[in-house]
């Protein structure tokens, strides 16, 4: 159905636009998707099946036009750490294995979720952690590159172990490899600041590939890629026996998948396109996977540079991502054994390149003007990603941002109002608003969020706290901003309604919303008050204030 409506909804002149985006996107995604299957420790031409069947799928059942799907260094760095975790040594062979049964659960746990419709579970990583677990892993991924570009071998630990060894080895390092690298980096930062629109992975493949054909490179301790055979992958089965050692994993890849693929395509998707469904999303995204895993993928998502380099290249459609697949396939049966030449610290200058902006030091200072608490989580995110581990960092991730939210749901702000001179409009008092009017025994608290039996606690002490402090006659709770009152709230709220009525003090409620008036009308509470003390707005309940104030002076006079 979804290829169906593709085809009839496509106009004839986007289809230029599309050829061209796609092989300019070809050109960026073939080199990068390399690159990331040797950060996951697997054959290189893993990483063209990537680019391969999980971008073909989600082409045909993906909603958003522009998404280009194949992997990102995050997902690559991940998928890394799960095989790692699941076989601590293995063979090149085992870990593919393992990597197939890895996609296969990726997928298998995205469809699920999609059938489900949990794609709102993607909000729960806020933008401070998420900058937070992008920097640590671009951290990791660059600090993992320094013995490639140095042409140096280590025995591999945490990321601090990595480092040492690297740095010990320096008197080591190979002249060789050293200037492969430098030439690479120069091309890769050159060209991105002097011909943005470039293809500049590509660029630095085909020199490097004609460096080792006219100059011998692997004669004089380059390391290159090796023979790559000239297919394509082979249909093989994932087994299913895995998945008990892979589930860790799994989940956070999947999370991850998710997360980046529907940032990307919000962010670029045009004003005429259709929004990205979060549950579509995630089913498209487990099929392709699931496909993925049968053709010797690994995990594969939405990746936002290669995204990027679609869109400015003008792709209007799917189609755009079919011709990259084209190329891809073209680039897997004819030019494999020209792909195998390429120096391997050709690659790590890719990653690099690659990986440096997700660390953004814009983002950080963006976040400390805001808020600082949340600069202070993004830190300990990226901490955590470096000094524990990828795998227990996202974990770090999700924790934080579930406790952050818990805390600031069940800590609602508390605080008085006052009515700005001259008219019916009131705000929370503060030092910036000194002239506002507040009446003789009135005060006037409002609260915001649903009223659970968790946030009424607090809410119910910082009422306290105005109460004792301003000695009023009568309380006005503005209620507007409440969309709620579960039980255990209603029951707080009908406890201190009868302990300020002990010590004289009125409760009024004004501005209740249609639930919350509900579960109030049910409740003792609405015969406590009457239908005096409740108040459809604020003004109204204030003027009732006022009306009775004069009534009680006269009476006194």
């Amino acid at each position: 159905m979804r290829v169906i409506t593709l085809l009839s909804g496509y106009q004839r002149e986007w289809f230029r636009g599309d050829l061209m985006a796609g092989l300019t996107t070809a050109a960026v995604v073939i080199p990068k998707s390399m690159a990331y299957a040797g950060i996951a420790g697997l054959p290189i031409q893993a990483g063209l099946y990537v680019a391969l069947v999980p971008m073909l799928i989600y082409a045909l059942l993906g909603t958003s036009r522009l998404l280009s799907v194949s992997t990102t260094g995050t997902l690559a760095i991940l998928t890394a750490a799960a095989l790692t975790q699941a076989l601590p040594s293995a063979d090149i062979a085992q870990r593919t294995a393992y990597a197939c049964a890895l996609t296969c659960m990726v997928g298998a746990i995205l469809v699920s979720a999609g059938v489900l419709r949990l794609g709102f579970l993607a909000n729960f990583i806020s933008d401070p952690i998420l900058t937070g677990f992008k920097a640590g892993i671009a951290v990791v991924l660059l600090l993992g590159q320094l013995p490639k570009l140095l042409g140096v071998h280590i025995l591999e630990g945490n990321v601090l172990h990595n480092l040492l060894a690297t740095l010990q080895l320096l008197p080591e390092a190979n002249v060789a490899t050293i200037v492969v690298s430098a030439v690479s980096l120069g091309i890769l930062i050159g060209l991105h600041y002097f011909r943005p629109h470039a293809p500049a992975p590509l660029v630095a493949v085909a020199i490097g590939v004609a460096g080792t054909a006219l100059l011998g490179l692997g004669n004089v301790g380059v390391a290159l890629v090796g023979p790559i055979l000239p297919a394509l992958p082979s249909p093989v089965l994932p087994d299913l026996a895995l998945f008990k050692f892979l589930w860790p994993g799994a989940l956070g890849l999947a999370l991850m998948s998710f997360t980046e693929s529907i940032a990307a395509a919000r962010v670029f998707a045009r004003h005429d396109d259709p929004r990205p469904s979060a549950n579509r999303e995630l089913i498209a995204l487990g099929v392709a996977n699931l496909a993925g895993s049968v053709f010797e993928a690994f995990p594969a998502g939405g990746g936002a540079s290669q995204t990027a380099v679609n869109v400015q290249a003008g792709a209007r459609s799917q189609v755009a991502a079919l011709s990259t697949v084209a190329v891809v396939a073209a680039t897997l049966l004819f030019l494999s054994p020209l792909l195998g030449l390429l120096p391997q610290a050709t690659l790590a200058a890719i990653i690099v390149v690659t990986a440096a902006p997700l660390f953004s030091l814009a983002e950080f200072r963006a976040i400390l003007a805001v808020r600082r608490t949340e600069f202070v989580l993004a830190l300990i995110t990226g901490a955590g990603v470096v000094l524990i581990g990828t795998l227990e960092g996202i974990l770090i991730a999700i924790v934080i941002s579930v406790v952050t939210l818990i805390f600031q749901a069940n800590h609602p702000p508390v605080y008085s109002l006052g009515r700005k001179p001259g008219t019916d409009i009131f705000r929370p008092r503060s030092t910036q608003h000194p002239n506002d009017v507040t009446l003789p025994g009135l005060l006037i608290v409002k609260t915001e969020g649903r009223m659970t039996f968790a946030s009424a606690p607090h809410a119910g002490e910082g009422m306290a706290v105005l109460v004792q402090d301003a000695q009023p006659r009568v309380v006005i709770l503005e209620c507007s901003a409440i969309p709620d009152f579960e039980y255990t709230a209603l029951r707080t709220l009908i406890r201190a309604e009868e302990k300020m009525r002990e010590r004289g003090v009125a409760l009024w409620l004004s501005a209740l919303n249609p639930q919350a008036w509900e579960m109030v009308a049910r409740s003792s509470l609405a015969d406590s008050l009457g239908p005096d003390r409740i108040f459809f707005t604020l003004p109204e309940a204030v003027t009732a204030y006022e009306r009775d104030s004069c009534k009680t002076a006269r009476t006194t006079a």
